[in-house]
């Protein structure tokens, strides 16, 4: 979104981060209505393993997947388009969220292993013009915020002195810090999984993530007031969506991907 690098640091933090939530109102309404939701999964987990693979930001992988959720739920394509839907939208999230030197080369992509399991070979041509059919599928907007757009905003005020840990002062601040993260990241990874997700605003499921990870870590306040006051929302507006976090995490590693026939 061309936005500078650790903009939530910078003195235009407040202003980026309130242009974010404005433009989250706006974002295209998500019905759930794809015939192959139930493969929405295993093609969410190829867009992640490609994106860890060139080491892409997670902004770009969390609008890929909003990219493909968008598309799956406009069109009824068939299981080995996705594929090439799935790319693409990887491609075209790279280049606009992350550096051009990390966008994923063409040579590079068709030499991975997962490219013979998909009986697949992309060509130039046929990026193009599925590139082409995305942005104007999308109006040629993807100025589109997601739940990693808002986590590190929300992360800068996480974790601070005064926070308890199971009741008693925290030892070790930054210790705290760096596995806040960790679970952040990892919450943040588990809202991909399911387009449930899609039903809560991006800013809300971030600032679930770090609700999810100050419950994991026996942080109280579960919900300071510092963090009301800089996401605007309370814990009742959270814990819907925390729940629902902390409910597939327990579950996350034994549901494997459904794989398409």
């Amino acid at each position: 979104m061309e936005l500078e690098d650790q903009w939530w640091k910078g003195q235009l933090a407040a202003d980026i981060y309130q242009a974010l939530r404005y433009k989250e109102l706006k974002l295209p309404s998500y019905k759930g209505q794809s015939p192959q939701l139930n493969l929405r999964r295993y093609f969410a987990d190829l867009i992640a393993t490609v994106s860890n693979r060139f080491k892409l930001c997670p902004a770009a992988r969390h609008l890929a997947v909003y990219l493909l959720d968008l598309f799956m739920d406009r069109y009824d394509v068939t299981v080995q388009q996705l594929h090439m839907v799935s790319l693409s939208c990887l491609l075209l999230a790279s280049k606009f969220e992350d550096r051009e030197d990390r966008v994923p080369k063409l040579e590079t992509l068709n030499n991975l292993g997962c490219m013979s399991s998909m009986n697949l070979v992309l060509t130039k041509q046929g990026l193009l013009h599925m590139e082409l059919l995305l942005l104007e599928t999308f109006q040629w907007n993807l100025y589109l915020p997601t739940a990693a757009h808002f986590i590190e905003y929300y992360l800068s005020t996480a974790t601070q002195e005064g926070d308890l840990h199971d009741g008693w002062p925290m030892t070790c601040l930054e210790k705290t810090k760096l596995y806040m993260a960790k679970y952040a990241d990892y919450f943040l990874e588990v809202s991909l999984q399911d387009h449930v997700f899609l039903c809560f605003t991006p800013s809300l499921v971030a600032a679930s993530c770090v609700a999810a990870s100050r419950v994991i870590l026996h942080l109280t306040p579960t919900w300071p007031p510092r963090l009301q006051r800089l996401t605007s929302y309370t814990w009742e507006n959270l814990v819907h969506c925390a729940e629902k976090l902390l409910l597939r995490r327990t579950r996350r590693s034994s549901v494997p991907a459904t794989r398409p026939p």
